[in-house]
């Protein structure tokens, strides 16, 4: 499979999520500058990542000048034709300005930039991101956001619920969902949520920053892992 990794003006995690993606896991990935208009290499078996930063320096609202790179076209048409796109952080912002998930980032709660590992808890195993997570485990992995607080109507997040959308929720270490444990304030803890269809994820914090055991935390790897599994098992006709 091939990943195609969007690079917008300000994004900074672009090379971290090439270098996981191909050196650490070995899978072929190549960088898509945001004024090409053709997904070029990119196939319905493949995956497009939209990578963390601060695209256009977050003017106006992180992720909406973004969602109207010219490449944007490319991606909402590769996604409603059910290609898989995952966006993390400054992507995730960008895909809820696209309309491609529900919602919105807010500013953090305390309104101050946070930059510290935290803990997810797994809502379910019907995603890409969870697809071989254990639902009881609580998972360590960094945020670095200041607009990362989640939000949505009560009828979207009733539907989020019903329908399995939430993929994480902010939790302790032994996996507690509480108010203590909301570091943002996120509606419902969401740090994590899907489409309807499952093949549009997009998560406030960074697995690609605890993918290797130089870095002290790996727990990052068995969601990137879900990820490759995910497709295996739902691309297999097309990949």
């Amino acid at each position: 499979m091939n990943f195609g990794v969007i690079t917008f003006p300000g994004s900074n995690c672009d090379d971290d999520m090439l270098y996981v993606l191909g050196d650490v896991f070995g899978h072929r990935v190549k960088k898509i500058w945001h004024k090409e208009t053709r997904l070029e290499g990119i196939n319905p078996g493949d995956c497009i990542v939209l990578p963390g930063g601060f695209s256009y320096g977050d003017y106006l609202r992180c992720g909406a000048i973004a969602r109207f790179s010219p490449i944007m076209n490319e991606v909402i048409r590769f996604a409603k034709e059910g290609g898989m796109v995952l966006g993390i952080c400054n992507g995730f912002q960008i895909l809820c300005e696209s309309g491609l998930l529900p919602g919105q980032l807010l500013l953090n709660k305390n309104q101050l930039f946070m930059c510290q590992d935290v803990y997810l808890k797994p809502y379910t195993s019907n995603s890409p991101l969870t697809y071989d997570l254990d639902l009881n485990k609580a998972y360590r992995i960094p945020i670095a956001h200041a607009e990362g607080r989640y939000y949505a109507d009560d009828e979207t997040l009733r539907r989020l619920q019903a329908e399995e959308q939430i993929l994480f929720q902010y939790s302790s270490a032994d996996g507690t969902v509480s108010d203590a444990s909301n570091v943002n304030g996120s509606c419902l803890n969401i740090a994590g949520v899907c489409n309807e269809k499952r093949n549009v994820c997009g998560m406030m914090p960074h697995p690609e920053r605890a993918s290797e055991s130089a870095l002290g935390n790996t727990d990052g790897r068995y969601l990137l892992e879900s990820i490759f599994s995910w497709m295996k098992e739902n691309y297999a006709l097309i990949a």
